[in-house]
């Protein structure tokens, strides 16, 4: 990996096509989600200058503190929320993000739906599954997925574009790439966020169309400051 931010982005997306052209897809189908949580303006400044648009952030308190004035000087970004969402930052989190990739319960769902109807703001949305049932992690396990989604884009009329997912750490990402691209298909859902910086190759090959790169592309992330 290189220091140079522009470098690495275009070393990611040439894997990218060579992980799509493997699977026969084409490189397009396939959106990078540059990750920049902890890292400050400035170095979000040079993806920016490369030419990216694609962004993700943890904490919507965080984003709030930078994002704004970069998305006011670079109209055409698309942020992506890819941490987990508080009932109490909704409202904040609808006025900053385009798309929120980690709605996880019912509850937050409903709330989402409630403040999309008073504010009109509709960012996209993604269900966050818990592929691995990992009791510590967020998402909404494998068996309810089906029932999440119904309720979500048919009772609540939020707009479901997509599945997310966060594999083990120690267990082998492509089962579960599988098992997401499965469910969404199920579901007839188009839009599959799953790849990190270490197995980003793997997700494109079994139909990711976004995937979140972090370290890869800005290096080793800073301390995260206090809240």
């Amino acid at each position: 990996m290189s220091n140079d931010i522009i470098e690495n982005i275009a070393s990611i997306q040439a894997q990218i096509a060579d992980a799509a052209q493997e699977g026969g897809r084409e490189a397009s189908d396939v959106t990078l989600v540059a990750v920049s949580k902890t890292h400050d303006a400035p170095r979000i400044q040079q993806a920016l200058d490369a030419g990216h648009r694609v962004f993700g952030e943890n904490r919507v308190q965080e984003a709030e503190g930078k994002w704004p004035a970069l998305k006011e000087a670079t109209r055409d970004v698309s942020l992506h929320l890819i941490g987990p969402l508080q009932g109490n930052k909704v409202k904040p989190a609808l006025e900053l993000f385009d798309v929120i990739e980690t709605v996880d319960r019912p509850k937050l769902a409903r709330r989402l739906a409630g403040l999309m109807d008073e504010t009109g703001l509709r960012p996209n949305i993604f269900i966050q599954v818990n592929t691995g049932e990992e009791p510590q992690k967020a998402g909404i396990l494998p068996h309810d997925v089906d029932a999440f989604v119904a309720q979500c884009r048919d009772d609540l009329e939020l707009p479901v574009i997509g599945l997310m997912c966060i594999p083990p750490v120690d267990e082998e990402s492509s089962l579960h790439f599988a098992l997401l691209r499965d469910m969404a298909h199920r579901n007839g859902l188009e839009g599959l966020s799953m790849g990190m910086s270490a197995d980003f190759g793997v997700a494109v090959r079994f139909g990711a169309t976004y995937v979140r790169v972090g370290t890869a592309i800005f290096g080793t992330r800073p301390p995260i400051a206090p809240a």
